[in-house]
């Protein structure tokens, strides 16, 4: 694994802790991203018939996840990133895990205050 990438483990203690952390504040947010891990070595140049040879694997690609508190450098806080490569055949093992964190750290949120936007709406509706 690549030193700047977190083990699995590791990523989930983490994680959990960066949903705990925003526990204790009112606001922010935590961005949670995924995509597959593409290598450049691994794709072969791209031919006149095939441009886009990195849309067929002959193997399935890894995917990386990431997760951040969205905190920039204009805010004194500190900004963490997390990250880590989940292997093909670990990918079931790994959401599973994933989704019991994600649930664990969503389950104190409040719900958003949309009252003042019901109260524009009926305001301009009367108004019409």
């Amino acid at each position: 694994m690549d030193p700047q990438h977190l083990s699995q483990d590791e990523f989930f203690d983490r994680l959990g802790e960066l949903f705990n952390r925003r526990k204790g504040s009112d606001h922010g947010a935590i961005y949670l991203t995924q995509k597959r891990l593409t290598y450049a070595q691994d794709c072969p140049r791209p031919a006149v018939d095939n441009p886009f040879p990195d849309l067929k694997p002959g193997k399935p690609m890894p995917v990386i996840i990431r997760a951040s508190n969205g905190k920039s450098k204009r805010e004194r806080a500190e900004k963490v990133k997390l990250s880590t490569i989940v292997q093909p055949h670990d990918l079931e093992g790994f959401y599973t895990r994933y989704a019991d964190v994600c649930k664990a750290g969503m389950a104190a949120l409040k719900p958003r205050d949309r009252s003042k936007r019901k109260a524009k709406a009926r305001k301009k509706k009367a108004a019409s």
